[in-house]
């Protein structure tokens, strides 16, 4: 039998939210179709909710487009019956079956989806707009329909999640594999907002005789007692052809499957699928940015901050002016950090705390709370009161641009770190730094306060080796409802 357990190894008991349940026989379970009903019915919820969705934002997008912004242009009611149309091109891009396979159900991952289905949907309303509508398409009413229908379709479908989440239950999760990533996963569910709990570990002894059949007919005892919806499968604890047989004896019970893959924490999610005759091969690509995505990448820095900077300057004036009346000393703090290929830079920052900061630093570092070599303090004393509202709001980091402006950091990149936290990285790492660092980045979404250095080391890393333009715009987007949320520092 198979060891089964949370956070402590027990035998032959099962751990769920602290509490220790005593394992039942076999012919004790009667719960088991509950389990599997509940995986098809959170599926089917969250399908029908972005098919509602999809259908409302196209049906707004046309009446916008049309009957709103055209000057006595009518919509004719048989044109409705498109609606349909638009749900089959959905489907068949994967729109409605993509969120079974995921844990975080993200609507901006759609986006390139989602720009597509706009630009289809406007060339067919236009092709049979004669059809559709009483009066003259416009160049105006077409570009309107297809930025409507693109933004629309956004937003109705971030909504529709959010509602399905809150009428769902909880994605529980069984897991396989061993402790140490167990708690991590654990840990990362913790800090964010996937509406999904582990209920438990289920450890394999390996090197026993005639023991695959019984830890496969033990999970499926263990889905239909824990009414599992996911199981989570760390491939290093299997052989190939016993973790075949988990996923296929979970599949068939209709639960969903993800796997860990070690292999991704070093290459990166940027990889290609490559089919050789039954034979899945990965192809890596190269790690950093060629020439050209060096210049796009700068491109994009130039041109971004250059528009930030026009539409927030009445704000930076008006935060300088705080600065100075809340306490002596200068606006802006600067700090050298270490940038791209390991050269230092001067950070320009609002200052947010006291002028003699650095200096009290060492008084303060008993009282540090985070671990791995980063200094963060809750209530730090030295934080002043305009300081503190800057904080919260990120805002503090608005007069990075003109380090942006200047070369020295982008817009989105590797976190900056202070001379004493680079001296910590070392060996393979390092490499972190052929990106120029940026203002905000994966550790900033994920709460920059709340990684180790290690951790967000390897989150960096990572970065680099997946980059792409529509990764950064991602970033950027995230960074907005994460300041507005005040979840800073």
């Amino acid at each position: 039998m198979p060891e089964i357990a949370g956070r402590r190894a027990v035998l032959p008991r099962f751990e769920r939210g602290g509490e220790m349940l005593v394992r039942r026989e076999p012919e004790a379970i009667v719960e088991a179709p509950t389990g599997f009903s509940e995986v098809e019915r959170r599926d089917r919820l969250y399908r029908r909710s972005l098919v509602a969705s999809d259908l409302v934002s196209f049906a707004l997008a046309m009446v916008l487009a049309i009957s709103v912004l055209g000057d006595e242009d009518i919509l004719v009611p048989i044109s409705f019956l498109v609606l349909p149309l638009v749900v089959l091109a959905a489907k068949i891009q994967g729109l409605y079956d993509r969120d079974e396979l995921l844990m975080r159900k993200t609507t901006l991952d759609e986006a390139p989806q989602l720009f597509g289905l706009a630009t289809l949907c406007t060339l067919g309303f236009w092709l049979l707009h004669n059809a559709a509508m009483s009066g003259y398409l416009g160049n105006k009413q077409i570009l309107l329909l297809w930025g409507s229908l693109l933004t629309l379709s956004l937003v109705g479908r971030a909504l529709a999640r959010t509602a399905a989440r809150r009428v769902a239950p909880s994605e529980r999760c069984l897991f396989i594999g061993d402790a140490r990533p167990y708690d991590r996963l654990e840990s990362k569910l913790a800090e964010t907002d996937i509406d999904a709990e582990l209920v438990g570990r289920m450890n394999l002894q390996r090197g026993r005789a005639g023991a695959r059949n019984s830890q496969v007919d033990e999970l499926r005892e263990l889905i239909g007692w824990t009414r599992t919806h996911r199981i989570i499968i760390d491939p290093q604890v299997l052989p190939a052809d016993e973790m075949l047989d988990f996923v296929r004896a979970a599949k068939s019970l209709g639960v969903r499957v993800s796997l860990l893959p070690r292999v991704l924490d070093v290459v990166g999610s940027s990889v290609v699928f490559d089919e050789l005759d039954g034979m899945t091969v990965l192809g890596v690509r190269r790690f950093g940015l060629t020439r050209s995505s060096r210049l796009v990448k700068r491109t994009f820095d130039l041109v971004g901050a250059g528009l930030i900077l026009l539409s927030a300057g009445p704000v930076m004036a008006v935060i300088a002016v705080l600065i100075k009346l809340d306490s002596p000393g200068p606006v802006l703090f600067r700090q050298t950090r270490i940038g791209r290929d390991g050269k230092p830079f001067e950070i320009l920052k609002f200052r947010t705390m006291v002028v003699d900061a650095e200096a009290r630093k060492a008084q303060l570092r008993a009282s540090n709370e985070v671990a791995g070599g980063l200094f963060k303090i809750d209530g730090d004393p030295r934080i002043t009161r305009v300081g503190r509202l800057l904080r919260k709001t990120s805002l503090d980091e608005l007069s990075q641009l003109f380090n942006v402006l200047k070369g020295d950091m982008s817009l989105v990149g590797p976190r900056p770190l202070v001379v004493d936290e680079d001296e910590q990285i070392t060996g393979w790492d390092r490499r972190r730094l052929q990106l120029t660092p940026g203002m905000t980045g994966p550790w900033q979404v994920a709460g920059s306060s709340r990684i180790p250095l290690r951790e967000m080391v390897k989150i960096d890393y990572l970065y680099v080796a997946g980059w792409s333009l529509w990764t950064d715009v991602k970033l950027i987007m995230r960074t907005v409802p994460y300041m507005l949320a005040r979840r800073g520092r």
